[in-house]
């Protein structure tokens, strides 16, 4: 995607043998700075998301829309975790990549196509949680529904992919001094990086956060009409707030880049050296959604951490090799009593995450 980080140092690199900059920025604080704000989402988000998996798969059965969505957003954040440390270590030697030219290809592709199913599969869930509040006579579930939903899915992921493919295959190795991996397109960079960024500003920043803020503005309505807690109320437009939060600044710093490269003369040579050292920077704070998303979507809802004590105490019990009471098999695929299932139903009823699809 044109968030590759190579990109943009390459252009700053061309721009700096034409003019002189004042401006200095220091090698080995940059580095240090990239490799720590790739290292904190890393570890956040394959701490946070590895147990959403490990307790929501144990739902994927589940006739719940939500969690469907759910389930595709964190393998989507998960893969993007999977990669950072190449992107890490690949900081701390100042571009050079030193796993060979099909990992250059494959770990750039993950980045790219994930980059795009995320935000996909937020603005899917959102959609599905505005029909359970505006429809919610009208759920049905059968053959029709699977289908409906697992062609829908695919149709995202596909499009993640070819998305992600416009870009990718420009990605290659450049043996300077040390090989690096870079994007160069065949032809004109400044084309190619303005068409590009300009797909990615649309369809994965301006469509998804047109179809999340709207249908949660509708959810916050609901929820306050229905004089639900003003937690839950506050906590849709949080939702709305964290993703504008996560991706706006990145892309707007794109767009002063693609102003400088459709102009060069525009901006002075500190202030183009400023944007390029800024996108590097805010690409890396997009990695923070890998951390936000669990967090909000899971953490935050008391369904979610009562299905995470039992899967935990139910480990701990197998780990122990102790007695099993006779289980009985919820919907979703979790252990659970007739006592607990009426409680995680009236839970259901008053959340405002994946719990509210519950059957």
């Amino acid at each position: 995607m044109e968030s590759y980080h190579n990109s943009s140092d390459l252009a700053n690199d061309t721009f700096s043998f034409i003019f002189h900059c004042d401006l200095e920025v220091d090698d080995n604080s940059r580095r240090v700075a990239l490799f720590l704000l790739y290292l904190i989402p890393f570890m956040g988000g394959l701490a946070a998301n590895t147990v959403v998996v490990w307790v929501n798969w144990r739902r994927r059965h589940s006739r719940s829309g939500v969690l469907f969505c759910l389930l595709n957003v964190t393998f989507s954040d998960l893969m993007v975790v999977l990669v950072l440390p190449f992107f890490m270590l690949e900081a701390v030697l100042d571009k050079v990549w030193l796993w060979g030219a099909f990992l250059c290809k494959f770990t750039h592709f993950v980045y790219a196509s994930n980059f795009y199913s995320s935000s996909f599969f937020l603005a899917y869930m959102t959609v599905e949680r505005y029909k359970l509040i505006a429809y919610p006579n009208s759920r049905t579930w059968g053959p029709a529904e699977k289908w409906r939903r697992g062609l829908l899915s695919a149709g995202l992921w596909l499009l993640a992919i070819f998305l992600a493919l416009l870009e990718n295959v420009h990605v290659t190795i450049l043996e300077w001094n040390e090989a690096g991996c870079f994007v160069m397109p065949e032809k004109s960079y400044e084309e190619w990086f303005t068409s590009i960024s300009s797909l990615s500003f649309i369809f994965q920043f301006i469509f998804p956060a047109t179809i999340i803020i709207s249908c949660n503005i509708y959810i916050a309505q609901a929820l306050a009409n229905a004089a639900q807690r003003q937690r839950d109320v506050r906590l849709v437009h949080v939702y709305s707030v964290v993703f504008v939060l996560c991706w706006l600044p990145f892309h707007l710093v794109q767009v002063f880049a693609i102003v400088d490269l459709q102009d060069p003369f525009l901006f002075s040579c500190n202030t183009t050296t400023v944007i390029f050292v800024s996108y590097s920077i805010v690409q890396c704070l997009t990695l923070f959604h890998c951390v936000a998303n669990p967090i909000l979507y899971n953490f935050l809802d008391q369904s979610f951490r009562q299905h995470l004590a039992r899967t935990l105490a139910l480990s701990l019990r197998q780990y122990a090799g102790g007695a099993q009471p006779n289980p009985v098999m919820s919907p979703e695929g979790m252990v659970e009593g007739p006592a607990s299932a009426k409680k995680e139903q009236e839970l259901s009823n008053t959340s405002t995450s994946h719990s509210t699809v519950n059957p």
